[in-house]
């Protein structure tokens, strides 16, 4: 059974909104640069959202200030996607949203005054918890019904599309708001440089000399309809969600597979419940970080499904930088604009083919292609590894 998607939202690196995002990825035009707001060394690469926090705050009308910047990116996209929706008490409506650092942000600006001791505001650590990011988002748009908030690494933003479509198909909801948001932290950031796999040049997935991943934040939901939901809000189907998987193989707390055992089996699943064939794959968003592990092991995947005719693919981390649990997410978008406008998005910095598989991504904005069916892929941290499919038509 296929899930009717009616709205997409979308604030990345590239824009802040779906209109923004759709030019930058036209123009073939990144948004990972010197960071401006977070408080890194000068010249430090990242894919930041261009605005400020109190930008945010008086774009969005939020009344309490003392909120995360990852719920204010979180709420940037649900609004778009969630439109001119009304809320009706005929029908069950929730919201899953997913985040991997909740608001660290803030606490990290807590932890710095309670260390130097200059009167920390412990209203701050309020925040930070992951449901707290969730429950800013859901208090702003009105949901009371279903809260719910996932964290599975890099994979959570697929995870929690795949949550509401399996509780629409249950009867649980009419309607749900799916997705994930992220900001960039110090936390993170120094995470993954104590893992060696931050590459302080621009990243570039697929590449022979690939050499890390540039961190990114940003958010992307989606509005997820039944039948009856969309009697009632009138809101016009944009695509489906036809397929879906989540395979963890546990290999490791930080590496992938190096024979892609949990990539294979998210991918090979996916499709098969979406009912489409090998052949009609029309594209597929890879997840591609830029790090050494992680696109052998996807390449390796792909080759496992589709053998020596993989249909065309990219990655869209050099457009956005990898936004952990909003990749899922602000994908899915990608993925949904792709069908929309027949798009096919290049791999940005790709120039030498990895030997051990020689497959070549797309390098160059294609247009004159009909992308009807598009895989989507997001591998997290300890083997969660998820795949979704989205088709034009049921």
């Amino acid at each position: 059974m296929s899930i009717r998607i009616t709205g997409i939202g979308i604030i990345s690196a590239i824009g802040l909104t779906v209109e923004e995002n759709l030019l930058s990825l036209k123009e073939s035009r990144t948004g990972i640069a010197p960071v401006k707001y977070l408080d890194e060394k000068r010249g430090f690469l990242a894919g930041e959202v261009k605005i400020s926090n109190q930008d945010l705050i008086t774009r969005l009308g939020v009344q309490n200030p003392n909120i995360s910047r990852t719920s204010l990116l979180g709420l940037a996209a649900a609004r778009q996607a969630w439109g001119k929706t009304n809320q009706d008490k005929k029908l069950k409506t929730g919201i899953i949203s997913a985040t991997s650092v909740g608001g660290m942000d803030r606490s990290e600006v807590f932890y710095a005054d309670y260390l130097a001791h200059t009167n920390p505001d412990y209203n701050l650590l309020k925040c930070h918890d992951s449901g707290n990011t969730t429950e800013r988002i859901a208090a702003e748009l009105g949901i009371s019904g279903y809260i719910n908030t996932l964290s599975t690494a890099c994979s959570s933003g697929a995870n929690a599309i795949m949550l509401g479509a399996r509780m629409l198909i249950q009867g649980k909801l009419d309607r749900v708001l799916v997705g994930g948001t992220d900001a960039l932290t110090k936390f993170t950031i120094n995470g993954f440089r104590s893992l060696m796999i931050y590459d302080d040049q621009w990243c570039r997935p697929f590449d022979e000399s690939r050499n890390g991943l540039n961190l990114g934040e940003g958010a992307g939901f989606l509005l997820l309809e039944n039948e009856k939901s969309i009697a009632l809000s009138g809101n016009k189907t944009l695509c489906y969600v036809n397929g879906w998987s989540n395979a963890a193989d546990a290999y490791h707390q930080t590496a992938s597979s190096p024979d892609g055992k949990g990539a294979t089996m998210a991918i090979g699943n996916a499709i098969a419940k979406s009912g489409r064939s090998l052949e009609e794959i029309s594209y597929i968003n890879a997840h591609g970080t830029g790090t050494k592990n992680n696109d052998l092991s996807e390449s390796v995947a792909l080759k496992n499904i589709f053998g020596e005719n993989v249909p065309v693919f990219s990655s869209t981390k050099p457009f956005t930088g990898h936004t952990l649990a909003a990749a899922g997410a602000i994908e899915a978008v990608f993925s949904i604009m792709a069908i929309q406008h027949n798009l096919i998005y290049p791999n940005l910095n790709y120039k030498t083919v990895i030997e051990e598989t020689g497959l070549v991504p797309v390098t160059e904005l294609l247009v004159d292609k009909p992308v009807n069916t598009v895989l989507s892929n997001s591998f997290g941290f300890g083997g969660n590894n998820s795949s979704l499919v989205f088709s034009d038509v049921e």
